[in-house]
């Protein structure tokens, strides 16, 4: 199957699960509605599409696959609606609408993120066809990518770093946590899922770290090169917050040499799956080639 027709058969069954879940929630009418604002505002659903292509890649089909992926989600967009509030990056787009708190007021879009990341673990607790051990195992990775090991500890570094020039090894630090340790989960919530043996975790591990810091490289190159309009959310604005980035210290072309590096070591490292792997490698170049 191509990435294409990948992606058309389960975004929809994405956003149907995270309508789903949220619809079902007894809480109060601006919560729900503030969660949903975020969730159902689009977005490439990368962290998800991801976790099923790698059950894909690995011939296996799992009923709360779904499930996972939404939780997954969940993580990402309430990270999104942190990001964007005006004590952290203080953005007012998002997606190319009104980031949540320019809609709903700070603390609302505070609790709607707290909501989806505490709800998000009640998810994969619930899971009905998943086994114990493999409840924890999946638990215990999101917590630490999440949290203060990965996602949560990458932005600290991130808001330190503003006005202050970033070694490039510092740089990479922060991207591996603040992006590469959810995307990387992504992929072995997918290995978990399927049942992956050791050595093609250690495989799908080094995938996700290169592919983690593509995405960045990306990411901080369409941030000098992209419009507001293409991006869905404010150009330029990590020159104006004075913070590091590949292109401020490798020059442009130099951090797309960086970002071409990281690519083919992503490749190189499922070169060793069963199979052509042949999604994994068009996420990988759908990454490198994406314009927002």
């Amino acid at each position: 199957m191509k990435l294409n027709e990948f992606r058309s058969y389960y975004e929809p069954l994405i956003q149907q699960e995270l309508l789903g879940q949220i619809s079902s929630l007894s809480i109060p009418a601006s919560l729900k509605e503030s969660m949903n604002y975020s969730l159902q505002a689009g977005g490439k659903r990368i962290r998800p599409i991801l976790l099923l292509a790698v059950m894909h890649e690995l011939g296996h089909n799992h009923p709360d696959a779904l499930k996972v992926a939404a939780a997954i989600e969940m993580i990402h967009t309430y990270s999104l609606i942190h990001d964007d509030l005006p004590s952290m990056d203080d953005d007012d787009l998002r997606r190319g609408m009104p980031t949540n708190h320019k809609v709903y007021g700070e603390a609302v879009a505070i609790l709607a993120g707290d909501a989806l990341l505490t709800y998000s673990f009640g998810l994969i607790a619930r899971l009905e066809n998943v086994s114990s051990d493999d409840k924890v195992q999946l638990i215990d990775l999101m917590s630490v990518s999440a949290g203060a090991e990965g996602m949560v500890g990458g932005q600290i570094l991130d808001i330190e770093g503003e006005e202050k020039k970033l070694e490039l090894q510092e740089l990479e630090q922060v991207h591996r946590l603040k992006t590469g340790a959810l995307l990387t989960f992504s992929i072995l919530a997918g290995a978990i899922l399927a049942q992956a043996k050791p050595d093609t975790m250690v495989s799908l591990t080094r995938f996700g770290k290169h592919l983690g810091l593509a995405f960045q490289i990306q990411d901080d190159i369409l941030d000098v090169t992209g419009t507001s309009e293409e991006l869905g959310k404010t150009a330029g604005k990590d020159e104006n917050s004075e913070k590091s980035t590949y292109p401020g210290i490798l020059t442009l072309p130099k951090a797309k040499e960086k970002l071409d590096h990281h690519a083919a070591e992503a490749l190189a490292a499922i070169e060793g799956l069963d199979g052509e792997a042949a999604l994994l490698k068009e996420l990988t170049a759908m990454i490198v080639k994406r314009k927002n």
